[in-house]
């Protein structure tokens, strides 16, 4: 763990606690979030073939997933942290032009 603080540069052992469990929120929320946006335009795995319907759903999720993880990292006081870390994921996925200045 003392590895893990010193790359994040973080201190304390109930801050790594709180990304921790923002983390775990997050990619259950998200993944919950684009399944129902999938049923609401009517797209299920009774319909597509289950290939294609996970396709759609990772599709969702990338884009989805570090802008929640920022709204949620504010929600629990890890805004600084979560921004960073955001950032540096869209500019891996190519989206690094949302945040330019």
């Amino acid at each position: 763990m003392k590895k893990l603080k010193e790359r994040w540069g973080i201190t304390s052992n109930w801050q790594l606690a709180v990304i921790f469990v923002v983390f775990a929120i997050n990619g259950s929320l998200s993944a919950k979030i684009s399944s129902f946006l999938m049923d609401l335009i009517g797209l299920n795995k009774q319909n597509l073939h289950w290939t294609l319907y996970w396709i759609i759903l990772l599709v969702l999720v990338l884009p989805l997933y570090p802008f929640m993880l920022i709204a949620i990292g504010y929600l629990f006081g890890q805004f600084e942290f979560f921004f960073k870390f955001g950032k540096k994921m869209l500019k891996s996925m190519g989206l690094g032009f949302v945040f330019k200045s």
